[in-house]
């Protein structure tokens, strides 16, 4: 499954070829993906990366017609070892042509080695018409324009019943007070908890909890304290990430708030991430935190819409007029200058591709050139709609662009310990070790 759909998470390496891989939000993984026989001959381009499945097989519709017509055969491979093969490959000289990278820091370390190919001209005009400067400096390295952004998600999602709402006289929170005071009314309404929370995922079970802590980081300390973090130039042990924590903790360790539907406080752990979209659904609880992705964890028949059986919220700021947001993506890097290859990436970072894939359903993109119309499902037009909004601060999920023995290590750890009772300091200091020495 693709990164868009289902929050597929690597963790990002700190060196080329360092065995390390984690999977979030996905289900058993699947087959590598075959070559898309697109064209009937001349060039031929090959693209690698971690989209596999069902996914896979609407990213290489996307580009076959355009393909055919330009007699260019784009061959796709999508595999679950991406980073030990793709940095194997590069080292050996037989790197694919592009890359689709599901974090800036690997694509940055790639880059850095000088592994990747600056970006064609076309590309990069394409990057700062149709993307946001966050977006941009995501593909640069060093002052160097190496790739555009693909797709987008967007994170901070507060899942809800508006029938529910509707039935206890309560409105969605325009700021972080007040959607502590909607936990504590819709709790006094039904006698119980409001909130379902899940972590569990496996081997990589605790990362939805760090999305709660990175939100919670943007909002309450800002973009530039947010992006200190990821640099580690402020630790864990700040006393702003403390805050965010203990902002987090005052919902989600508090067994008045969770876990309705499926036990106490430590069942968070055990409950499985996209179980709680059912919990949801049926009422067995209020409110739940999760990406978009969400929508496809519903049962069959379930309307998603605004005056339909569950919508969503973003999160909200410190006051009505904040629009911080957290949220992935992936950017794509060439290996390769060809001609053939220059005019893939120039038609990967084109509105015309955006809207191609969009079409197809279950992604989004930050391409302001995308029509939000385009997407079937209403919280991806929504998501379209704050991605493409000049307003909108985004900030790529933290964990993802953290040394791989952090942000899918310690991190991970350290919050499955927080929900079992390890007091904030220790779990902190804790996670704070898990940063290379050098």
């Amino acid at each position: 499954m693709g990164l868009s759909q289902r929050h597929r998470r690597i963790a990002p390496l700190a060196l080329l070829g360092v065995v390390g891989i984690a999977l979030a939000g996905c289900g058993a993984p699947g087959a590598p993906s075959g070559g898309d026989e697109s064209g009937g001959g001349g060039d031929t381009v090959t693209i690698y990366g971690t989209i596999v499945d069902s996914e896979a097989e609407l990213l290489q519709e996307s580009w076959k017609d355009w393909a055919d017509e330009n007699g260019i055969t784009i061959k796709y491979e999508g595999s679950q070892d991406f980073e030990t093969q793709l940095g194997t490959r590069a080292q050996g000289g037989n790197p694919p042509d592009i890359a689709i990278f599901p974090q800036p820091g690997l694509f940055a370390d790639f880059a850095s080695r000088d592994f990747l190919k600056p970006a064609p001209e076309e590309v990069e005009k394409n990057a700062n018409e149709y993307w946001t400067e966050d977006w941009v400096n995501y593909g640069t390295v060093d002052g160097t324009f190496y790739g555009a952004p693909l797709m987008a998600n967007v994170k901070g999602w507060i899942w809800y019943s508006p029938a529910k709402f509707a039935e206890w006289g309560v409105e969605i929170p325009t700021t972080l007070d007040e959607m502590s005071t909607l936990t504590q009314t819709i709790q006094s309404k039904i006698g119980g908890p409001a909130w379902c929370v899940g972590f569990e995922s496996g081997t990589a079970t605790g990362w939805p909890g760090t999305d709660w802590i990175e939100d919670y980081v943007l909002r309450e300390a800002g973009p530039d304290v947010y992006d200190q973090w990821v640099a580690h130039e402020v630790p864990f042990t700040d006393p702003q990430i403390k805050a965010a924590f203990d902002a987090v903790g005052a919902t989600i360790l508090d067994p008045a708030n969770v876990n309705a539907g499926f036990g106490e406080v430590r069942s968070i752990n055990s409950t499985a991430f996209g179980d709680v979209a059912p919990a949801l659904a049926e009422g067995a609880c209020a409110l739940t935190h999760q990406a978009s992705f969400l929508s496809g964890f519903f049962p069959e028949g379930t309307t998603i819409a605004e005056d339909g059986d569950v919508w969503a919220f973003m999160l909200p700021g410190k006051t009505a007029d904040d629009k911080a947001v957290t949220g992935a993506g992936e950017i794509v890097g060439a290996f390769s200058d060809s001609e053939a290859t220059q005019k893939v990436l120039a038609y990967l970072s084109s509105p015309e591709w955006a809207n191609s894939r969009v079409s197809l359903g279950g992604v989004t993109s930050a391409n302001n050139g995308l029509d939000p119309d385009n997407a079937q499902d209403p919280i991806l037009q929504e998501t379209i709609k704050i991605l493409q909004d000049e307003d909108t601060t985004f900030r790529f999920d933290a964990s993802d662009l953290m040394p791989g023995a952090v942000g899918a290590g310690s991190f991970w750890k350290g919050m499955v310990d927080w929900v079992n009772g390890t007091a904030t300091d220790d779990v902190l200091k804790q996670i704070e070790t898990g940063w290379p020495s050098s």
